[in-house]
């Protein structure tokens, strides 16, 4: 029998710890992730957040604010929904009190439409917790400073790995800040798609909230001061709830919250506060907006983040992190493939193959089981990597029993 080899032993060694340190190929777990939940069917149940996706046609429905015409001519030729048209949707929905209208696309016009933005204004000011977008960049002359934004100021551990900036690359205007609460909407990076949403920045050096945790804080009533923050592990809410967190500051989140969470078309907002002004029966229940998070985007705007933040807000509210294994786990599996690289060689390489195969389907079933039923996730790419590594091994590496010389097999037994 052949005896197995160390250039095999290294060879497994070294790969498990390269895809457990390059973040490049992790993202082979996290297309496998996002495959995986197109596939489960864990029960959900609806979460107290509704989208509400704007898009300059609900305008041109027949809706219009009383006393006033909308017409195509007076919008602005620039990028956005216009004042009117956002106050027009402010007023319509603070007829069933939501307890966090958050704005997502950064609300920026033209000089030429102060008048309307005053209109805004008005209507903004009758929100109670309005959240409104910002995105961070790099410094320019004019900066907030970190004491002028939300900062978890006691947050410990490591922030090297947050994702950093400098200053404000697009905010509104002065006027809404006063009236509004900054949440940053910066896009997620290369591999923060469908499952890591950011939820922390680092900020001049300061640790700050991303918009979909700013929407939880200001829907639980809760201050940077009474948020605890330990990077790597959780960020403690003070109503007991404990958001599992990376040391890069994003969190696992479930795509599967995206079906929790209620969308409205704006249409239906105008439509349902119509009849409660002219006491008609309703047509559809708004209600339970009173405790609900709205959040607003903008539906044809190509600059906007990706529609990420609900499924974070949903998440959170309900609950259903997707909570990957411990590490643990991988250097056991890291360790099983090393021993297993022993004994390949007594293996026929055919049986090797169909028993990678067997273990594989098997392996995959049971992760989706327990994603459906527990969220939990087991790591996929790493085991299969490194089974079919010692696959391609046994196929391509020399065959046959190892000789034993000559001189040793002659030599007589010792008495």
């Amino acid at each position: 029998m052949r005896r197995s080899s160390l250039w095999l032993i290294l060879l497994v060694a070294l790969l498990g710890v390269l895809i457990l340190r390059e973040p490049r190929l992790q993202q082979g777990d996290d297309f496998f992730l996002g495959w995986f939940m197109d596939y489960s069917k864990p029960i959900v149940r609806p979460a107290p957040v509704t989208l509400v996706e704007i898009s300059r046609d609900d305008f041109m429905k027949g809706a219009t604010k009383p006393g006033e015409s909308q017409s195509k001519d007076n919008r602005p030729k620039g990028r956005g929904i216009s004042p009117l048209e956002y106050a027009l949707f402010l007023q319509s929905v603070l007829e069933f009190n939501p307890a966090v209208i958050a704005i997502e696309p950064v609300l920026q016009w033209w000089d030429r439409d102060k008048d309307q933005e005053q209109v805004f204004i008005d209507q903004a000011m009758r929100v109670p917790k309005l959240l409104v977008g910002v995105e961070l960049g790099e410094a320019i002359d004019s900066e907030a400073p970190p004491e002028e934004v939300p900062t978890f100021w006691g947050a410990e551990g490591r922030r090297g790995a947050l994702a950093e900036f400098s200053g404000i690359a697009h905010e509104s205007d002065q006027d809404l800040h006063l009236i509004s609460t900054p949440g940053f909407i910066n896009a997620p990076g290369e591999r923060t798609d469908r499952v890591r949403v950011p939820l922390l920045f680092l900020y001049r050096g300061e640790v700050v909230p991303s918009f979909a945790l700013q929407a939880i804080m200001l829907w639980l009533g809760a201050t940077p001061a009474e948020v605890k923050v330990e990077l790597g592990k959780y960020i403690y809410l003070p109503n007991g709830w404990k958001i599992p967190i990376r040391r890069d500051g994003t969190v696992m989140v479930n795509p599967i919250a995206a079906k929790q969470v209620r969308r409205l078309a704006v249409t239906d907002i105008l439509l349902a506060a119509q009849e409660r002004d002219t006491g008609t029966k309703s047509s559809l229940d708004l209600d339970d907006l009173r405790n609900q998070i709205v959040l607003v985007r903008a539906s044809d705007d190509p600059l906007q983040p990706p529609n990420i933040f609900a499924t974070a807000i949903a998440t959170i509210q309900n609950n259903t992190y997707i909570r990957r294994v411990s590490e643990v786990f991988d250097w056991m599996v890291i360790g099983v493939a090393i021993a297993l690289s022993c004994f390949i060689w007594s293996m026929s390489r055919f049986d090797l193959l169909l028993g990678a195969i067997g273990f594989s389907a098997g392996y995959l079933m049971a992760t989706l089981d327990a994603l459906s039923r527990y969220y939990l996730w087991l790591p996929v790419f790493l085991p299969l990597a490194l089974l079919f590594c010692l696959v391609i091994a046994r196929f391509f590496g020399p065959s046959g029993a190892q000789k034993i010389p000559a001189a040793v097999s002659a030599q007589p037994a010792a008495p």
